[in-house]
């Protein structure tokens, strides 16, 4: 019991130094924990999550190659045109917003265009940018366990399926979106009046009677509107939207019994007859996303070396390496273990199966990823009998990187808000995003967890 802590808290320290770091540290330096579990303890090695890891490098080729083709800003001027034709109501629209962007994209890195945009509208017209922008921002990173190419979905897609729940892409975010929306209204609901109105707030007063802050304040103008988009910017998002809609196509026909997939011999014969296995949707998702990048290329004027320097396709590596390390960190712990944990945890995860989204959430604060979460973690709650349907519920919690503010969306957003309302404050967890992050994810938990009861 000893070594287990002992090798527990090497585990712990590696990711919290990686989280320090941040980027690609988080990854590497999960290795320099693995090595020595591996090379100093004599530990058996776990397995790279790589059918993950191929589906990762798949959509974020494509949407990067989107954003090179000029994509992106077309999909934030139609998101600003809606902030700005309703900005009384920012509060609510700006994290529906920066969500179905998410959604749609499967990363929450496409955000930074707009957030400056949403700090713009709620300052110039009056409303305390605090709470758009936590909201806001909260939300861009609630839309990853909702995006049907998003890395957290993938692996829980084809880790549950390797444990007998039978369940795709479509079916998770049936769960999700509506769970997830329901908790970022939550949150919106508890932002609406959060703070004091800009006129009363004696803080931003005293700014504003600065001539050279106000004139930082109110002096221009974050706008994507002025940007001219040429066709074949729009004929990119076209192809995208047309590569996941003939993900979502394979798998309607799966949900209704008429399976489209292509099917191939798995080598074995029952009765003189060969048994066919039709191909995985994870296969079927990598061949779909590198394909519409290819047609983006041919078709759109889309430059891969301004992919590679993008911020979409960038994120999505990083976020690869981050997977990479943690999981395969994490997977040589919890197998080596495998028997001790069932022992001391049967109990609680009999009685009490939802609790393992505390587990989660505190995984997930340390680790500043949710598909490094989901591998991490989610082989370990199968193991330990919770059945599909109970994690399928419990999926949102798999977000609580927002509890320490060093996420690169947070802190982008407290550096976008001029007026200087969104802050990580004094004692740290006193931080703008903290209110709305466990409003969301509690609620979106509990949301998911009564939805599967229904339709499970």
């Amino acid at each position: 019991m000893t070594l287990m802590i002992i090798q527990l808290l090497i585990v712990l320290l590696a990711l919290y130094v990686g989280s320090r770091y941040g980027s690609l540290a988080l990854g590497a330096i999960s290795g320099i924990g693995l090595a020595i579990l591996v090379l100093g303890f004599g530990m058996q090695p776990g397995k790279p999550p790589t059918d993950v890891i191929y589906i990762i490098i798949a959509a974020v080729t494509c949407a990067g190659i989107m954003q090179a083709s000029g994509g992106m800003d077309w999909l934030i001027q139609i998101a600003e045109r809606l902030l700005r034709k309703h900005p009384n109501h920012i509060t609510i629209l700006a994290p529906l917003c920066t969500f179905f962007l998410t959604v749609l994209v499967g990363t929450g890195h496409v955000v930074y265009t707009l957030m400056p945009i949403i700090c713009d509208i709620a300052l110039k017209k009056g409303i305390r940018p605090e709470r758009p922008c936590g909201v806001a921002s909260i939300a861009s990173q609630v839309g990853i366990t909702c995006s049907p190419i998003a890395a957290a979905v993938a692996s829980f897609v084809v880790i549950s399926n390797a444990n007998g729940f039978d369940i795709n892409n479509l079916q998770v975010i049936a769960i999700t979106i509506p769970a997830c929306v329901c908790g970022i209204m939550a949150a919106a609901a508890v932002s609406y009046k959060r703070g004091l109105d800009l006129d009363k707030d004696p803080a931003f007063q005293a700014r504003l009677k600065d001539p050279q802050m106000k004139e930082y304040m109110y002096g221009s103008t974050a706008s994507v509107l002025d940007k001219e988009v040429p066709k074949e910017a729009k004929r990119a998002v076209f192809i995208f939207l047309g590569a996941l809609a003939v993900i979502v196509l394979f798998s309607v026909f799966q949900i209704i019994g008429h399976d489209i997939r292509p099917q191939f011999p798995t080598g074995k014969v029952i009765d003189g007859v060969a048994q066919m296995k039709p191909l995985a949707m994870n296969i079927i998702i990598q061949i779909v996303m590198i394909s519409a990048a290819a047609f983006m290329i041919l078709c759109c004027k889309a430059n891969p070396k301004k992919a590679v320097a993008g911020a979409v396709w960038q994120s999505g590596m990083v976020a690869v390496v981050a997977i990479y390390g943690i999981a395969w960190l994490a997977d040589t712990y919890f197998a080596n273990y495998m028997d001790v944990m069932q022992g001391g945890l049967k109990d609680i995860v009999q009685h009490y199966p939802w609790a393992i989204a505390f587990a989660f959430f505190a995984v997930s604060v340390l680790i500043n990823s949710q598909g490094a979460v989901v591998v991490a973690m989610l082989p370990l709650a199968y193991s330990l009998g919770i059945e599909g349907p109970v994690l399928l519920g419990v999926l949102p919690s798999v977000y609580g990187y927002f509890f320490i503010p060093n996420y690169p969306s947070d802190i982008a957003t407290v550096n976008f808000d001029r007026s200087g309302t969104t802050v990580i404050g004094k004692y740290l967890l006193n931080h703008s995003f903290m209110r709305p992050g466990m409003v969301s994810v509690i609620v979106s938990t509990i949301v998911g967890t009564i939805l599967v009861k229904i339709f499970y």
